[in-house]
């Protein structure tokens, strides 16, 4: 089992960064494809960014690309999010998920909530206008 989590939410100017960490204990990172996501009040858990457990290649949103950066330390078996230039509508609680490769996992995107096994308990980011 993996237990993820997450820091580094805070209040923040439009405008402004955070840098979120997630941190795992019990099994290592190595094996995982990590991702974060975000939900806002009365909305959907919405898909932010993911690296891959296969050499660390990157997706995100549409709507965060140029401002989000998803990295990986498996040393210290620790994913981050460094937002940039935040805007209101980025005020969220963020989460991190890890999702084990398997057969299966050759059709996911990684995209989906469903697709990840471990969550953490989350993180606020409130944006200020």
């Amino acid at each position: 089992q993996v237990q993820l989590v997450e820091s580094g939410g805070g209040l923040v100017q439009a405008g402004g960064s955070l840098r979120l960490s997630c941190t795992a204990s019990g099994r290592t990172f190595s094996s995982y494809t990590l991702g974060w996501f975000r939900q806002a009040p009365g909305k959907e858990r919405e898909f932010v960014a993911a690296i891959r457990w296969s050499g660390g290649s990157t997706e995100y949103v549409d709507s965060v690309k140029g401002r989000f950066t998803i990295a990986r330390d498996n040393a210290k078996n620790t994913v981050y999010l460094q937002m940039n230039s935040l805007k209101p509508e980025d005020t969220a609680v963020y989460y991190c998920g890890a999702s084990y490769f398997r057969s299966g996992s050759t059709y996911y995107t990684y995209s989906r909530a469903g697709e990840y096994d471990y969550w953490g308990l989350g993180t606020q980011v409130t944006v200020s206008s």
